[in-house]
């Protein structure tokens, strides 16, 4: 497999939540604590950065244009021409929570986690917003919600908790409703936990590694097949972008790196490419009549 190759050296305290708009044939990302949205053109090389008015954690592409935002006081549309606007609170601020990482799935129907901001307490759950765009709870009591993705088939949903080291599995009904809850996968490789992930048009399951250097390949069948390695420590998710879909993409982070780490490791908190074999799913919009 060819040498990952960092296309932006941004360093980024974290990175977090790539996705690719096949329109624009751009990758959209976000850096949370440094409250900024970025953009970046593979072709030109152009990049664009916004500014956040809080913690931004995810963008889903929304049809009819923009994008929903997860912020730390809740969902926000945003657009790059107007900025942001509120869309609603998803849990009460005195739980200290913020939202993660998310998904769209085939249906249009958009799935996020929430997690503690302090890092510490299992208060975070697992949402879908529902029609009415309210969030409504999938799961419930981890701390760090992380990974959600779906099969091809649209018929299996995975889900992260990152401090248990474990990617869920669930069955997903037509409805967006969840059930059969087990394990797919206990990473154990010490010093490394699973963080975004992503599925391929074959159904394997690719999982960053923040603390790992990397990335890993999981079969259908929840075994592990293959591995990555990117001069970067703390990998925070992949993202299949390109005209072929072909190219894996990967933000990381500088968070909780120590002086002789980011000297090591200079690029931490770049964004890498890699060229695959087998494509990624397509980004798919939310299609909700949201305000």
């Amino acid at each position: 497999m060819p040498e990952p190759i960092c296309v932006w050296d941004l360093k980024a305290t974290l990175g977090e939540g790539p996705i690719w708009i096949a329109a624009e044939q751009a990758l959209w990302f976000v850096d949370i604590k440094s409250h900024k949205v970025h953009r970046f053109h593979p072709e030109s090389g152009e990049t664009k950065s916004f500014d956040a008015p809080d913690q931004v954690t995810f963008l889903a592409p929304r049809a009819g244009g923009g994008f929903v935002a997860g912020l730390k006081s809740g969902l926000h549309h945003f657009h790059p021409e107007t900025g942001f606007a509120y869309l609603g609170e998803i849990e009460p601020a005195d739980l200290n929570n913020r939202p993660n990482d998310a998904t769209v799935d085939a249906e249009g129907r958009l799935w996020f986690g929430t997690m503690h901001d302090g890092e510490e307490t299992p208060t975070g759950a697992l949402y879908r917003l529902g029609a009415d765009g309210q969030p409504v709870q999938q799961d419930q009591g981890v701390c760090i919600t992380n990974g959600p993705c779906v099969s091809p088939d649209g018929k299996t949903f995975y889900h992260t908790d990152t401090l248990e080291k474990v990617i869920w599995a669930y069955d997903l009904g037509a409805d967006g409703e969840l059930s059969n809850k087990r394990q797919f996968f206990r990473l154990e490789i010490d010093d490394a936990w699973p963080d975004g992930s992503v599925v391929d048009a074959e159904g394997y399951v690719w999982a960053a590694l923040w603390g790992g250097h990397g990335a890993i390949r999981i079969s259908p069948a929840g075994e592990l097949v293959d591995r990555v390695t990117l001069p970067a420590i703390n990998v925070t998710k992949p993202c299949f972008g390109g005209p072929d879909l072909k190219t894996l993409y990967f933000t990381t982070a500088r968070k909780g790196l120590g002086d002789e780490q980011l000297a090591a490791y200079p690029l931490c908190g770049g964004v890498f490419a890699l060229p695959v074999a087998v494509a990624g799913q397509p980004q798919y919009e939310v299609r909700l009549d949201l305000p």
